[in-house]
């Protein structure tokens, strides 16, 4: 079992992001990309303050009938989005996840 915890990472065109990874080491939250380290560390921030309410989180379907989530804030911008679930139950056990594991600790791997 791992830790839960969020990374930072970059990606093309000096670009930044975060995941958020569970205990078993999945990525449940995938962030926007950023254009500076402090605006993906305020996105990770955002997750903590906004995950705690049910609310902030909205479940879409997909074209091809799989689902997924995404975490919203309060002005409605979406903060992360997770991976594509085959059934609506395994979707809610990912929010759950997000949820849970909200408060976990940031490792920089730029």
């Amino acid at each position: 079992m791992k830790n839960p915890k969020f990374e930072i990472f970059s990606g093309v065109s000096d670009k930044y992001y975060f995941r958020q990874k569970a205990k078993n080491g999945q990525i449940i939250l995938s962030s926007q990309a950023y254009t500076s380290k402090a605006g993906v560390q305020n996105g990770i921030e955002s997750v903590k303050k906004n995950a705690t309410d049910i609310k902030n989180f909205n479940i879409s379907e997909a074209k091809d009938g799989k689902v997924y989530f995404t975490l919203v804030a309060g002005n409605k911008e979406v903060i992360g989005k997770s991976e594509m679930y085959n059934s609506m139950d395994s979707c809610k056990n990912g929010i759950e996840s997000v949820k849970e594991n909200a408060h976990a600790p940031v490792e920089d791997l730029t």
